[in-house]
C-alpha cells in the first residue's frame, strides 16, 4: 500500500485526472512539475480517440488514398501509372507503426514523470469527504481534492433495431474505431451518417477501391455547413462514385446474405458487405457516478463549465469533448493550456473562443467563426464574398479545381466574422483568417497584404473586393 494512503486505505493525491485523452496528460504532467502528487487515469490507451480512433490514425489512411488517387488521375498530367490496386493489408499496417510508435512512446514518457503515477483502468466517484473526492479504480480508491476529467466521448449508437440493443438482436457493425482495424477491404461499405466522419472515411474507402454508399437523414450532407459547401462536397463526391443517400430514415437494420441490409422508410433498402455507424458522438460521463459528488451532465451527457473549466461543484473541472465547447483534438489541448493558465493566476478563458475546425475531406474544408446562417442570426449587418477553387491559379495548376471559398466581414466594424475555405489547402490557409480574427484586425489587413504567386492563399486580396451584403 502507499505510503501516504491512510489507515482507511485510501490514497492520497494533490489531484486525480480521469483520461489520459489530448488535455489530460498535459495538465497531470505540468502539475507534477509543479510539486503535486498526481494519478493520471487511463481505461484504453494513453493518446484518447485522437491518437488512437481519430485524427491521426484516419489521417494515415487518408494519405494512403490520396496517393492512389493521384496515380488513377495522372493521366491528366501526362504520366502513365498503368493499373492502380491498394495493399489493404499494408496500407494498415503503415497506419499500425505509426500510432503504435506514438502510443507506446507516450505511455513511456508518462510513465518516467516523477510524482506522476499512470493508473490502468476506468475510474469512477464514489463520493466526497471532507473536501476530498473519492475515486474508484478497480480495487484501489484514490481521494483528491482537485479533480480533472477528459474522459472524451464514444461512437452514438441510434436506436434502430438492429443496432440498438434494447431493441433486439444486434447485426454486426463498425465505428470509427473498429472500421481501423479491418484485415480485408470492404467490397461495399454503407455509412449511416454524412457528416465529418462517415464523409471522410467515406471519401477514403472509395480511394482504396471499396464501393461506399452514404445513408443521410437529413436534406444534405455537411448539414452544419453553408448550403453551396454542402452541394460542392456531394458533387465531388458524386464524380469519385460515392453514392450519397439524403433525406432518408433507417427504420431497421439486419443480416442478409453474409452482408448487411439497411431498411429505409422509402422502401429503397441498401445492401452492402459491411455498416460503419457514424451518426455522432456520446459523452462518456455515464460511467463515472456523476451524481456520487452532485455533479449533473445536460440531457445529452456533457458537463457545464465556467470559461476556466471549472464544474458545478468545487474542486472538479472539465475538459475536452465532454464540456460542449468544442469536440476535437486542438480545443482538448487548448483547454489544458486555459486551465494551467488560471491555476497560475492568468486570464485566459475559453468564453468568446473563436471556433475553428477542419473536415479532411479531400480537399479539405477549413473552418473559422460564423457559417452564413450563423451570421445571419448575430444581428451584424454582413458582407459575403464567394469564391470557386477553380480561380485560384495554383488549384489550376495543380489540376485541383473542387471547392469554394466563402469570407463574411462585419459591413460596421469590418472584422472578419468567419470563413469556409473548402479547397486545396483549406485547412491550412483557412487559419490566416482565424490569426487575424483573434487579433481582432480589419479585413483590409487581408485585402491589401502582398501574397506569394502562385500560391493558394493569394486569393485572399482578390476575394475581399468582390464583398456584398449577405442575404
Amino acid at each position: 500500500m502507499d505510503a501516504l494512503a491512510g489507515t482507511s486505505g485510501i490514497e492520497q493525491f494533490d489531484t486525480i485526472v480521469i483520461g489520459a485523452g489530448q488535455a489530460g496528460p498535459g495538465l497531470a504532467t505540468f502539475l507534477a512539475g509543479d510539486g503535486q502528487r498526481v494519478a493520471l487515469i487511463e481505461a484504453d490507451k494513453v493518446g484518447g480517440t485522437c491518437l488512437n480512433r481519430g485524427c491521426r490514425p484516419t489521417k494515415a489512411l487518408r494519405a494512403s488514398a490520396r496517393v492512389a488517387h493521384l496515380a488513377r488521375t495522372a493521366g491528366k498530367h501526362g504520366v502513365d501509372t498503368g493499373d492502380v490496386s491498394v495493399d489493404f493489408a499494408a496500407v494498415i499496417a503503415r497506419k499500425d507503426e505509426m500510432i503504435d510508435g506514438w502510443v507506446s512512446g507516450f505511455a513511456e514518457y508518462l510513465g518516467g514523470v516523477e510524482r506522476l503515477e499512470l493508473i490502468r483502468g476506468e475510474g469512477r466517484f464514489t463520493g466526497t469527504v471532507d473536501g476530498r473526492h473519492h475515486v474508484a479504480v478497480g480495487e484501489r480508491v484514490l481521494a483528491a481534492p482537485a479533480v480533472i476529467l477528459n474522459v472524451g466521448t464514444r461512437a452514438t449508437v441510434p436506436p434502430t433495431p438492429g443496432l440498438d440493443p434494447a431493441l433486439g438482436d444486434v447485426v454486426p457493425y463498425l465505428d470509427n474505431d473498429s472500421v481501423l482495424h479491418l484485415d480485408a477491404l470492404p467490397r461495399h461499405l454503407v455509412i449511416l451518417g454524412g457528416s465529418y466522419i462517415g464523409l471522410e472515411l467515406g471519401q477514403l474507402f472509395r480511394r482504396l477501391g471499396s464501393e461506399v454508399t452514404i445513408i443521410e437523414r437529413g436534406p444534405r450532407v455537411a448539414g452544419r455547413e453553408d448550403p453551396e459547401i454542402s452541394a460542392e462536397i456531394a458533387r465531388f463526391f458524386a464524380a469519385e462514385g460515392v453514392t450519397l443517400r439524403t433525406d432518408v430514415g433507417v427504420t431497421r437494420v439486419e443480416t442478409v446474405d453474409g452482408g448487411v441490409r439497411v431498411v429505409t422508410a422509402d422502401g429503397d433498402d441498401v445492401d452492402g458487405t459491411h455498416l460503419l455507424v457514424a451518426v455522432g458522438r456520446t459523452p462518456n460521463t455515464d460511467t463515472l457516478a456523476l451524481d456520487t459528488i452532485g455533479l449533473a451532465t445536460d440531457d445529452r451527457g456533457f458537463v457545464a463549465t465556467d470559461g476556466s473549466f471549472h464544474t458545478a461543484v468545487h474542486g472538479v473541472w472539465t475538459l475536452g469533448d465532454v464540456n460542449g465547447r468544442g469536440a476535437f483534438t486542438h480545443t482538448s489541448y487548448q483547454d489544458h493550456e486555459i486551465l494551467v493558465d488560471h491555476l497560475r493566476g492568468g486570464a485566459r478563458s475559453a468564453d468568446g473562443r473563436i471556433p475553428t475546425y477542419a473536415m479532411f475531406t479531400d480537399p479539405p474544408l477549413g473552418r473559422v467563426g460564423f457559417n452564413d446562417r450563423e451570421a445571419r442570426a448575430s444581428g451584424r449587418r454582413v458582407l459575403k464574398a464567394s469564391f470557386p477553387a477553380s480561380r485560384i491559379t495554383r488549384a489550376v495548376l495543380d489540376g485541383e479545381t473542387d471547392g469554394l471559398v466563402n469570407v463574411l466581414v462585419d459591413a460596421d466594424s469590418e472584422q472578419l466574422l468567419g470563413a469556409s475555405v473548402l479547397c486545396l489547402s483549406g485547412d491550412e490557409i483557412v487559419q490566416i483568417v482565424s490569426a487575424l480574427m483573434h487579433a481582432g484586425a480589419s479585413y483590409r489587413v487581408l485585402a491589401d497584404m502582398l501574397p506569394i504567386h502562385p500560391t493558394m492563399a493569394e486569393f485572399y486580396p482578390t476575394i475581399l473586393k468582390s464583398l456584398t451584403p449577405l442575404t
